[in-house]
């Protein structure tokens, strides 16, 4: 891709959008993103706050074939990315699995995916950051630079620190085809303990299995899938995006094959399985969604905004009253066993995605985002309503201990529950204030636990 227009454009943009940020703090006393789309789950109050037009920052700026980077506005979202990789022949070290998350996004929230055993969190694959700070400035960010703080105070800061509007990060080559190898288990001490084998195995070795992920559908029924890269061959790729549905495949089948990008956006066409609650397992709603190109997460998000907006169901009685817990954390390989048991015994949602994940450096350094380098953590994904007649959040408030009790870390792209004095406990207050006072001493910006608990 050719860099001169992309960084001009870029550059014109970055001016326009100083310039009416600049306005905006001459007569706000705070302000937000105007994005179109968003992975966000939690609450939010309504606000008066005007909305940044942050649009023009949606594209990818320059691709380095050789030196194997990408440089990106940080609104882009993945599918753009990385079907610009791949006409190189590429593609970002980490993917997150919904075509919506947006780079910026992935990198301050703690983007994972199946390639995580091997290169780390999202944030762990970047090189540089241009951020737009609450002075009404941009600032460069590298991990030897004189704003290496905020390099790596960035992620799990969620915009309360700056927007990135430029990211540069690592691209990994690929291979025209995955070939995924399914591996069932009955019992999950036996299936993490394996797991675990298996990650540090294929990760100690360059040429190794370049994803690795899990599906728990039941206490005795666990699958892993081991995926490397295959060359074209006679054999008939598998295609999940339109009738069949992928999340079956994994007991139906022991190995499978798909195109690249095929397997990059598995997940998509079903949001996992959530969009079962939309009725797309039906085969006749299915047909229709998928002849009218309807299949993927962002009609699910249309649909769950409109739903939220109109009230329409629950006004009708067809939504019964439930407890949402829309959660991802990451707990200890050693205590993922632990952790599931519980799931299963206090929430019963199923089935819950399993993805290992392991710090690619010897020492920890993103002071937000805290994780033992030596120890690789299970993201647990598990996305649902349960029946709720108590007190509201109680179940996500017991998962919250839970988590803490084993030593793990909650996501905050989704509702939280802690108190302040928890909150600030487990998400590095210390550090946090010091970020704060040296990029937005005046708050320009809410402040992490004002944004991520309570909603402002």
């Amino acid at each position: 891709m050719e860099p001169t227009a992309s960084k001009a454009a870029f550059e014109r943009a970055k001016a326009d959008l100083l310039a009416e940020f600049r306005r905006l703090r001459r007569t706000a006393s705070s302000v937000r993103l105007g994005k179109r789309t968003s992975n966000l789950f939690r609450e939010r109050r309504p606000t008066a706050a005007p909305r940044l037009d942050v649009s023009a920052f949606d594209r990818v700026i320059h691709i380095d074939p050789e030196a194997r980077t990408a440089e990106t506005g940080g609104m882009t979202p993945y599918v753009r990315l990385a079907d610009a990789c791949l006409e190189h022949g590429l593609m970002p070290a980490v993917v997150p699995e919904l075509k919506t998350i947006t780079i910026g996004g992935a990198v301050t929230g703690g983007g994972i995916e199946s390639s995580s055993f091997r290169h780390g969190f999202v944030h762990e694959t970047v090189t540089e950051l241009e951020i737009l700070t609450a002075a009404g400035e941009t600032v460069v960010c590298k991990e030897d630079g004189p704003h290496r703080d905020l390099f790596f105070g960035f992620p799990n800061s969620y915009g309360t620190l700056g927007y990135a509007l430029r990211v540069k990060l690592e691209l990994v080559p690929v291979r025209p085809r995955v070939r995924l190898e399914h591996r069932r288990s009955h019992d999950p001490d036996t299936f993490f303990g394996e797991l675990e084998q298996t990650c540090r195995t294929e990760r100690a070795d360059p040429q190794g299995a370049p994803f690795i992920e899990g599906v728990s559908f039941a206490p005795d029924d666990l699958v892993a899938s081991v995926g490397r890269w295959k060359e074209p061959g006679p054999a008939q790729p598998s295609d999940y995006r339109f009738m069949r549905i992928y999340h079956r495949s994994l007991r139906q089948r022991e190995t499978d094959l798909l195109r690249v990008r095929d397997y990059l956006w598995r997940w998509d066409t079903d949001w996992f399985w959530c969009s079962r609650a939309f009725g797309m397992e039906n085969p006749v709603l299915r047909l229709l969604a998928g002849c009218g190109g309807w299949l993927n997460s962002a009609t699910y998000w249309k649909l769950r905004h409109w739903n939220e907006r109109s009230g329409l169901l629950r006004r009708l009685g067809l939504q019964r009253p439930t407890e949402w817990i829309i959660q991802d954390v990451e707990i200890p390989v050693g205590r993922a066993a632990d952790f599931l048991a519980f799931l299963d015994r206090e929430v019963g949602i199923r089935p819950v995605w399993i993805c290992p994940a392991m710090a690619r450096r010897k020492t920890t350094l993103y002071p937000l985002f805290m994780t033992d380098p030596e120890v690789l953590y299970i993201n647990f994904g598990f996305w649902g309503g349960v029946p709720g007649h108590h007190e509201r959040g109680e179940r996500n408030r017991r998962i919250e201990a839970k988590v803490a009790e084993l030593g793990g870390k909650k996501s905050l792209y989704s509702s939280s529950y802690f108190s302040k004095e928890e909150f600030w406990r487990h998400y590095n207050e210390s550090a946090y204030r010091a970020l704060k006072d040296r990029y937005d001493p005046n708050g320009f910006f809410p402040d992490l636990y004002e944004k991520c608990v309570l909603g402002r």
